[in-house]
C-alpha cells in the first residue's frame, strides 16, 4: 500500500516537473543531467464575491411646489403673449412687409439697409458716394468767422442772474455780444438746448450759400407734396397738394410765420438734413445739429446760444455772405410775426432781426438789435420751462428789457 502510494506520487511529481536539458525524454524516464524544478503547492481557487441580495436604489425626492416659479412662468407667458399680439404684427407691417413688397407711400424711399442696421443713422452725420460716415467739424479753416470778445459785462450778467433766481423753474441760456466793443454776457452759452424753430436760421443761411454757388436761385419752384406737409406752425399744411412755390416765397413763410412745411421743402432743397449738417460743420460749428424733420416736437434738433450768436454775426460778414444775400436775409428776419419774446422788451424805435422757437418745453429767440443810437448787439435767449408755462415768456421779456436798458447806458 505504501509502495503503491510512493509510485503514484513519483509519477505525478515527474509529470509536473520540467527538465531543462537539451534532450527529449520518453515515458518520463530519468535523463542524466536534468534540472529538477520543485513542485509548487497548488493554490485553492478564490471564492467568488458574494452578490448582495438587495440593490440599493437612490431615493427620488418629489419636487415641492414653488409659488415664485409659478408666478415667474405666468409673467413670462403674459410677456410672450403681449409680444405676439402687439409687436409682431407691427414689425410685420413696418419692416417685413415693406422689405418684400415695398413701401406703400410712393413718396417715401424705403431703405432696407437702414432698417436692418439702424445704428448707421445715429452714428453718422454725413455721406459720400451713397454711404454714411462720421465727419468732424472744420476747425482748421472754418467758413464762418469767430466774433472777437473783450471783457464780460459784469453788472448786466449780475442783473440777469438775479432775475433767474425769481424764476427757479426756468433754466435759461443767455448770450449777448456788443458789435462795437466786443463786450459780452455768457450764461450757459455753450450748453446744448433743443433748437425748435430757431433751427431755421442755418437752413436759411445754407439756402443762400447754395444760391451764391449757382446751384439754385430764388425763382426756382418746388412742388408741395404730402411728404413735406407738417403739423404745428404755418398754413402750408392746409394748401393744395401739387401746388408750386418759389424758393423766395418758401423762405419768407419759413421765417416770418415759422411755417414747418416750407422748412421741410427747403431742407430737402439744400441737400436734406445731411446737407444742412455738413454745412454747419463746414462753418466750424460743433454744437448745432439737425436730426429730424419739422415740427420736431421731441426736441431732437439742437443748438447752443453761442453757436447762434456766431451765425448772427456772420450774416453781417462780407467774407461769408454777399451783400445781396444779406439784404434778403435781413428783410425776411425783420418781419417775423411773433413779437412777444425779446422784441417785447425793446424800445419802440429799435429794429429787431430775429427768429423765434417754441416746442412747449423750450422757448427761445435769437437775433440782432439795431438801437436808435446806432448801437447794435446780438442777443440769444433759450429757456427750458415747464410745458407751455407762461413764466418762460415773462422771463425772456424781462431779460430783454434788462439787456436793452443796459446797452442804452454804455458807450
Amino acid at each position: 500500500m505504501a509502495q503503491s502510494y510512493r509510485n503514484q506520487y513519483s509519477r505525478e511529481y515527474y509529470q509536473r516537473s520540467s527538465y531543462k536539458t537539451g534532450y527529449r525524454t520518453n515515458n518520463n524516464r530519468s535523463v542524466q543531467g536534468y534540472v529538477q524544478t520543485p513542485l509548487k503547492k497548488p493554490q485553492s481557487p478564490k471564492r467568488p464575491q458574494q452578490i448582495p441580495n438587495r440593490i440599493k436604489r437612490k431615493k427620488v425626492s418629489k419636487k415641492k411646489f414653488s409659488f415664485k416659479a409659478f408666478i415667474a412662468n405666468i409673467l413670462l407667458l403674459s410677456l410672450l403673449s403681449l409680444i405676439g399680439y402687439f409687436i409682431l404684427p407691427t414689425g410685420f407691417n413696418k419692416v417685413t412687409k415693406p422689405l418684400f413688397l415695398g413701401a406703400s407711400n410712393k413718396e417715401i424711399n424705403f431703405n432696407a439697409r437702414e432698417m436692418l442696421f439702424p445704428t448707421s443713422k445715429y452714428l453718422s452725420n454725413d455721406w459720400f458716394l451713397g454711404q454714411r460716415y462720421l465727419a468732424g467739424v472744420n476747425t482748421k479753416n472754418p467758413k464762418m468767422s469767430t466774433f472777437f470778445t473783450t471783457r464780460k459785462m459784469t453788472p448786466l450778467e449780475s442783473d440777469l442772474t438775479n432775475l433767474m433766481k425769481e424764476y427757479p423753474k426756468i433754466k435759461p441760456a443767455i448770450y449777448v455780444w456788443d458789435y462795437d466793443t466786443g463786450n459780452y454776457v455768457d450764461i450757459n452759452g455753450s450748453k446744448i438746448y433743443s433748437a425748435a424753430s430757431i433751427i431755421k436760421i442755418p437752413v436759411l443761411i445754407q439756402l443762400f450759400k447754395k444760391i451764391e454757388a449757382g446751384q439754385t436761385d430764388l425763382f426756382e419752384k418746388m412742388e408741395l407734396t404730402d411728404y413735406y406737409k407738417a403739423s404745428g406752425s404755418g398754413y402750408m399744411q392746409y394748401y393744395q397738394t401739387g401746388s408750386k412755390y418759389t424758393l423766395d416765397a418758401l423762405a419768407k413763410v419759413m421765417i416770418q410765420t415759422s411755417d414747418n412745411s416750407a422748412t421741410n421743402m427747403l431742407i430737402a432743397k439744400v441737400g436734406s438734413m445731411v446737407g444742412v449738417n455738413r454745412a454747419i460743420r463746414d462753418w466750424g460749428l460743433q454744437d448745432t445739429h439737425v436730426e429730424n424733420w419739422l415740427p420736431d416736437l421731441e426736441g431732437t434738433n439742437y443748438t447752443t446760444a453761442k453757436d447762434l450768436t456766431t451765425m448772427l454775426y456772420n450774416i453781417d460778414n462780407p467774407s461769408f455772405l454777399s451783400i445781396s444775400s444779406r439784404e434778403y436775409i435781413i428783410d425776411y428776419m425783420s418781419k417775423v410775426k411773433n413779437n412777444r419774446l425779446i422784441h417785447a422788451g425793446l424800445g419802440k424805435d429799435a429794429l429787431f432781426v430775429h427768429k423765434t422757437g417754441d416746442i412747449g418745453k423750450m422757448l427761445g429767440d435769437a437775433g440782432i438789435v439795431y438801437m436808435p443810437n446806432n448801437k447794435k448787439y446780438a442777443v440769444v435767449i433759450l429757456a427750458e420751462r415747464p410745458y407751455n408755462s407762461p413764466q418762460g415768456v415773462q422771463f425772456i421779456q424781462k431779460a430783454s428789457k434788462l439787456i436793452y436798458d443796459y446797452m442804452l447806458t454804455v458807450k
